[in-house]
């Protein structure tokens, strides 16, 4: 479920993202409360294993706006009683109150993004908080009785070095959040940052103040390529000696805390997008809700005609070797791999009939293996995955 309202966008930010007001976060609520209903009539077969209200920022909605949103999903889907339900937050947007509430309501799981325990890089990636803030809001969470909380963590960002991102790393090991999402920074087109470090385009093209041109020149540069790398393998050995198993290329969680949302993702789990721009896969079929905010507002969903223009655009039915290849690319994220079996059982034929060429070769570059019915990346394999997981494209 897609939240879109934050206080400020950051500089690095390419999410489908805006400050709003309190008057449009309320009828935003409404209508994804619509939304959820309508959707739950046409897939009422469906059993829910996990919901995540993501963004922007879902806890700057007001705890009513929150209430009504799960009370709607609660009445319109099977969700399994053990789903996990999480909900994104940032530093500052928390009260105690609302996180009692959240609990009462079904949600099991917090995420909050800190991306750096120092206050000077927040202030470059132009975060709202402070670490400080942070640590007030991880108390708040922990107090009001959650027990499965997620920790976003970026590196690579300006200004940043080894000894910096190893400090922000050991001040949230010592916290013992049971998940640790690490992502290294990606430059997007469109974002403050990619004029500052992209392309160079110009930055009239940003509609930003002179002031705020200015202070994005003035931020220093990113870490080198090397340094990167080292930052790399640092969070990887020292993530690993605090107890975190590494799941997934970015993420790391203690044992049996792994995001089961993000793996149905990896694994072809089909979902369902809901709110401003969300994507969805369904039977086989990917497809998007509009991004266009006052046309989804003032949309009667309710017609059906209005919920096809509105909620299902762009429809492309994947056919059998896209849907291989996205089994094999996506599912290759994971430090597990993909299961032999379950592409039989989903295709009708083996990984090594449609892949045995692409299959030996990485295996002979010593960066892809057989263990225990998986097909996994080696440790240089993960060191490589973009190039490794484009040799599943088929032609």
């Amino acid at each position: 479920m897609h939240i879109p309202f934050c206080v400020r966008k950051c500089s690095y930010c390419d999410f489908l993202s805006f400050s709003g007001t309190v008057r449009m976060q309320k009828e935003y609520a409404l209508q994804l409360i619509q939304e959820i209903k309508e959707q739950g009539k046409r897939l009422e077969d469906y059993q829910v294993v996990s919901v995540f209200l993501g963004g922007g920022t879902p806890s700057i909605l007001g705890v009513e706006e929150i209430r009504g949103i799960m009370e709607a999903l609660w009445s319109s889907f099977q969700i399994l009683s053990d789903a996990e339900i999480t909900l994104e937050a940032n530093p500052g947007t928390i009260r105690t109150e609302n996180l009692k509430v959240y609990r009462e309501l079904g949600i099991n799981r917090i995420s909050i993004g800190l991306q750096s325990a120092d206050d000077r890089e927040l202030s470059y990636l132009g975060r709202i908080h402070t670490y400080d803030e942070f640590l007030k809001t991880y108390q708040r969470v922990r107090m009001a009785g959650f027990d499965n909380v997620n920790v976003d963590l970026i590196s690579a960002i300006p200004g940043q070095t080894l000894e910096s991102w190893k400090a922000t790393l050991k001040k949230v090991a010592m916290l013992k959040p049971e998940h640790i999402s690490a992502y290294s920074l990606i430059v997007e087109e469109g974002t403050p940052f990619y004029a500052r470090y992209g392309s160079h385009v110009e930055m009239k093209e940003y509609h930003m103040t002179p002031e705020q041109m200015r202070t994005l020149m003035a931020l220093p540069d990113l870490p080198d390529e090397d340094t990167e790398r080292d930052m790399y393998y640092l969070t990887q050995s020292y993530l690993a000696k605090q107890g975190y198993e590494r799941y997934e290329i970015s993420n790391y969680a203690r044992p049996g805390k792994e995001c089961r949302h993000n793996v149905g993702y990896w694994t072809g789990i089909e979902y369902l997008g809901v709110g401003l721009g969300s994507s969805s896969y369904l039977g086989g079929c990917r497809f998007h809700n509009t991004a266009d905010y006052r046309s989804y507002i003032e949309a009667r969903l309710d017609r059906p005609e209005v919920f096809q223009n509105i909620l299902r655009q762009d429809m492309e039915q994947l056919i059998v070797k896209s849907q291989m290849e996205e089994f094999m690319f996506l599912g290759l994220r994971l430090t597990q791999g993909v299961s032999a079996q379950e592409f039989i059982s989903r295709f009708g034929q083996s990984i090594r009939m449609v892949y045995g060429p692409v299959v030996d070769m990485l295996s002979e570059q010593g960066l892809l293996e057989f263990k225990g019915g998986y097909y996994r990346l080696t440790s240089r394999g993960l060191d490589l995955s973009n190039y490794a997981m484009s040799q599943f494209l088929l032609d």
